[in-house]
């Protein structure tokens, strides 16, 4: 780790305690910060609050100060990403002047290890995760470690402390995170794909949206690699516009870019035929795209065709995001809780051959869900619904002509519905299109859910 003196003596509010906030807490106090810790929830029997008010933290929990502005001066303000900008204690420090930052900001600075980013609408984990074992094979034999950190769910203040120059970072970073970082500058960016309806509650708008993740290269210079989707012309043109970095591209759809999806194998312009697609574990063509990704961000931080080979041809899926379950009586079952978005549910649906009966629902926010139609009538042979949307997702399943429509209130009644729906060779597949917060907590909480659900069929 850098010790830095950016921090030093600088009075800090953190806003929102969580991983990420204890993590830079910890990582702030290192570095001679000062700091206020608030969070709306009570923490008075919080262990890690009680830690670091022991540790010279204050505490201020149960309500947001909103008047801790007018009375104490702060140098700045680290945000909890899923905290909204609207959130009065935020509007309150933009009044004050405050720098608005997200723990990346901190953590990346201080960062002995080199690191890449990857952020993107859907894919990004599984991205991330290939890449991380790709490199993580590759290191290993120079004594160097690869860390999958960030969004992914390991604060990168944790990781920092330990990771030196001979090992790597590889960032998964959200659109929230990227709102407060001001001096990242990853030796590679990587932006998977960008679509509409995806955060507008947060961002508001589209064009909102695309410029929070473009800030992923923002820092970047010709030294560094920006790897772009060929794919989305209108998100490319307003990337080449912006980055100074070295540009890559990949692509499902055309051999012009400079990675590809061909017709046998993963190629590139470079290399030609990287790796047979046959031998890739995970299913379904967005994931030969996330392949790709990887395999870019790893080819340019010196990972060989044999690393990544080794990888693909055994990496089974990321947790909840298309991740194979079991197999029961023949019938293959697949965890997709992250799919929060239609067009999550867009790419898992045609991942496989076989006739499929799906489980989908969850909050609603507004949508209609047409964009499925013309995927559940290729695919889908019966689908069972629930949650907030499930008269809306029966009026598309309607449209695309499938017969056996259920409706069910929560998902453990879903789950044994569907299974007897299945017939030999069949899959059953959990991809809700919605977010989860009608019924769960969170998705990791709903996938774990469906999990314990699933394996309850063998008790029936």
């Amino acid at each position: 780790m850098k010790i830095i003196d950016k921090y030093q003596d600088k009075n800090i509010l953190i806003l929102g305690l969580g991983k990420s906030g204890y993590s830079v807490a910890k990582l702030l106090l290192k570095l001679g910060a000062k700091l206020t810790l608030n969070d709306k929830k009570k923490l008075d029997d919080n262990a890690q609050a009680i830690e670091l008010a022991s540790l010279g933290v204050k505490i201020i929990s149960g309500y947001h100060p909103t008047d801790i502005f007018a009375k104490e001066h702060f140098d700045y303000l680290v945000k909890n990403p899923g905290i909204p900008y609207e959130n009065p204690l935020v509007q309150a420090a933009k009044a004050a002047n405050v720098s608005i930052i997200t723990e990346p900001e901190v953590a990346l600075a201080v960062s002995s290890a080199p690191y890449v980013c990857v952020t993107g609408s859907n894919g990004k984990t599984t991205t991330v995760m290939l890449t991380q074992r790709i490199m993580e094979n590759h290191l290993h034999k120079f004594g160097g470690h690869a860390y999958a950190v960030g969004n992914i769910g390991v604060p990168i203040s944790e990781v920092v402390l330990k990771a030196n120059a001979n090992d790597l970072l590889v960032v998964e970073i959200s659109s929230f995170q990227l709102m407060g970082v001001n001096t990242m500058k990853p030796k590679v960016a990587a932006i998977v794909d960008i679509y509409n309806n995806v955060h507008i509650d947060y961002h508001k708008t589209f064009e909102n949206y695309v410029a929070a993740k473009l800030r992923i290269t923002q820092n970047q210079d010709k030294s560094d690699y920006f790897i772009a989707n060929f794919d989305q012309k209108n998100i490319l043109e307003q990337e080449l516009s912006l980055t100074k970095a070295h540009v890559v591209t990949f692509s499902e759809e055309s051999t012009q870019a400079d990675y590809y999806i061909g017709e046998q194998y993963l190629e590139s312009q470079a290399d030609h035929e990287i790796m047979k697609i046959s031998d890739i574990k995970i299913p379904g063509r967005h994931n030969q795209q996330n392949s790709l990704v990887a395999i870019a961000i790893s080819k340019i931080m010196g990972a060989s065709d044999e690393d990544i080979r080794s990888v693909l041809s055994t990496f089974t899926g990321a947790k909840h995001r298309l991740q194979y379950v079991m197999t029961y009586n023949n019938r293959r079952i697949y965890n997709d809780s992250k799919s929060t978005n239609i067009e999550a549910a867009s790419v898992a649906i045609p991942s496989f051959s076989q006739p499929e009966v799906l489980i989908a629902g969850g909050l609603d926010r507004g949508f209609t869900f047409d964009e499925l139609v013309p995927l559940l009538k290729k695919h889908v042979k019966a689908i069972v619904l629930y949650g907030e949307t499930k008269y809306l997702l029966a009026d598309a399943a309607r449209k695309a002509g499938i017969r056996d429509i259920v409706i069910v209130n929560t998902l453990q009644e879903a789950v044994p519905r569907a299974y007897d729906l299945t017939n030999d060779g069949d899959v059953l597949l959990f991809s809700p299109a919605c977010a989860s917060w009608d019924q769960f907590n969170t998705f990791e909480d709903r996938g774990d859910f469906f999990v314990k659900f699933v394996k309850e069929l063998k008790t029936k």
